[in-house]
């Protein structure tokens, strides 16, 4: 199981319990922690797909915006 699995498991555990039943002081501190890492990590993962991504028209001429192709030239992702 991936970090994100596991984050996204104690997350539903804590929501079920939450709806269930009123969740403890140290619950809800959890709950919280676990969802900034969770978001965190998506927002991460998001900007690296973008970073990555080559955008091409319908004539197959690069139209990929420029502040991407700066990013990925820093990165030495692009050689031109």
């Amino acid at each position: 199981m991936t970090k994100n699995e596991t984050l996204v498991e104690k997350l539903n555990d804590l929501a079920h319990k939450a709806k269930d039943r009123t969740i403890t002081k140290e619950e809800e501190e959890e709950q919280r922690a676990l969802r900034k890492e969770y978001l965190e990590n998506f927002r991460a993962g998001f900007k690296s797909q973008i970073e990555m991504m080559r955008v091409f028209d319908k004539e197959g001429k690069e139209v990929t915006p420029e502040k991407v192709r700066k990013i990925q030239r820093e990165k030495g992702l692009r050689d031109d």
